[in-house]
């Protein structure tokens, strides 16, 4: 469905001479857009073909907005209260890229298959939160509380979890790949079958981590720091050949 939206963003920008304008939140974007009679790209961008900057002002004014260019900056969303996310998301709406949840709490809440990438979450409460097959690449977890969390085949590529706390949260098919978990607490964590390689797992508390068929091809981290990870089987046992540990 992504692929198919993009090919006919990307036809109707050949087939045009438009300006692109970026809005700080999703729902203003979305807005303007009709009342522009413009084009909304399901975020927080409209492409117009008539440049008229007034028009542009007053609608913005009108929903207490503001917007540039494309290519002259990036716009950011506004902070997203959690009552804004649990109304959007419970009539279908998944896409919440570069979101502000910041301090957000969404314990307990069930947000699978969410689109989260890029967000900042940091210090947000996501404690016993379903997060399963949720997509946060590239968002800002540091400090986050995820203890508990479902994160079974969540795309968290590139993803900033330094101190976040995963006790016993389940990352099981979990792609974590390139992702920072300095310092991050995973005890007691199922990460069976997860894709760690290129993660910085410096620091990181494995007690009882379940790391069965993890993927950790030159994660960066000391090799006795897997010393209290949990293996299902003898077969599944980490070796040393499957990473390249680092100093710290």
């Amino acid at each position: 469905m992504k692929n198919i939206i993009s090919i006919g963003w990307n036809n109707w920008l050949k087939g045009h001479k438009e300006s692109v304008l970026l809005f700080d939140s999703i729902t203003a974007a979305n807005e303007i857009a009709l009342m522009l009679n413009g084009q909304w790209d399901g975020c927080n961008g409209v492409i117009i073909t008539s440049n008229d900057e007034i028009a542009v002002n007053t609608a913005a004014k009108l929903l207490q907005a503001t917007w540039c260019y494309q290519g002259t900056s990036k716009a950011v969303l506004n902070r997203v209260t959690t009552d804004e996310i649990l109304r959007r998301y419970a009539i279908g709406e998944r896409n919440f890229v570069n979101a502000n949840l910041r301090c957000a709490v969404l314990a307990t809440m069930k947000l699978s298959e969410i689109n989260l990438s890029y967000a900042s979450l940091s210090w947000a409460n996501l404690s016993q939160a379903n997060l399963s097959k949720a997509d946060l690449t590239a968002a800002d977890l540091s400090q986050a509380n995820l203890s508990g969390a479902d994160l079974s085949k969540a795309y968290l590529m590139r993803a900033n979890l330094s101190e976040a706390n995963l006790q016993k949260a389940s990352l099981q098919g979990a792609n974590l790949s390139g992702a920072n978990l300095s310092e991050v607490n995973l005890s007691g964590a199922d990460l069976t079958g997860a894709n760690l390689s290129l993660a910085d797992l410096r620091g990181a508390n494995f007690h009882l981590c379940n790391l069965s068929g993890a993927n950790l091809t030159n994660a960066k981290l000391i090799e006795s720091d897997l010393a209290f990870a949990q293996q299902s089987s003898p077969d599944s046992s980490i070796t040393s050949s499957q990473f390249h540990p680092k100093s710290r």
